[in-house]
């Protein structure tokens, strides 16, 4: 898929408009608060150290050749020029070829307003077209604004790692969520 490319528009409950597209390269900067701003936050997700410019740089390259080759697929969400969260659909192989692996990040203050659901919503159609079967995720036990996105779009618990990460000073569990495209 080409850089840059809308995937969706849509407006959210508290009126914004939400442009859903694949990343460009002019989003490095960008890409790189996001991340951070959720590593600031100490929001629940498995990053824990801010990134370098350099490292954002190189994990951007390295996904515009796959968007490119059509290897993953990958969009930002964009509210008022600004990108706000991300979603990423990463496939399988061998075995797993029809299994696709979601993550996704909404930055704070952008939450709780639909961006999430719809950009969960927007995957699972994609995964859909893609002739995928099954879509897995991972999530925070603690995190329950996302397992309850998750669960709206038809993901059900299917797994727990115990203890796995370490967290604000605790250990936290992690569910395994999935849901099935048939």
């Amino acid at each position: 898929m080409r850089s840059g490319a809308v995937v969706a528009e849509f407006s959210v409950k508290d009126g914004r408009k939400v442009v859903l597209r694949t990343p460009r390269w002019e989003d490095l900067d960008e890409l790189l608060g996001l991340i951070n701003s959720l590593v600031e936050e100490k929001a629940e997700i498995v990053i824990s150290d801010k990134l370098t410019q350099e490292e954002e740089a190189d994990w951007l390259v390295d996904l515009l050749v796959r968007l490119e080759k059509d290897q993953a697929f990958f969009f930002v969400g964009e509210v008022n020029g600004r990108v706000v969260a991300s979603c990423d659909l990463h496939v399988g192989r061998g075995t797993e070829v029809r299994t696709g692996n979601v993550g996704i990040v909404v930055k704070d203050g952008f939450r709780g307003v639909g961006i999430g659901t719809r950009m969960m919503q927007t995957i699972v159609g994609v995964a859909k077209k893609r002739g995928l079967r099954v879509l897995v995720l991972s999530v925070f036990a603690t995190n329950e604004r996302a397992i309850h996105v998750y669960e709206k779009v038809g993901f059900v618990k299917c797994g727990r790692v115990p203890r796995k990460h370490f967290h604000r000073g605790k250990y936290v569990d992690e569910l395994i969520m999935a849901t099935s495209l048939r």
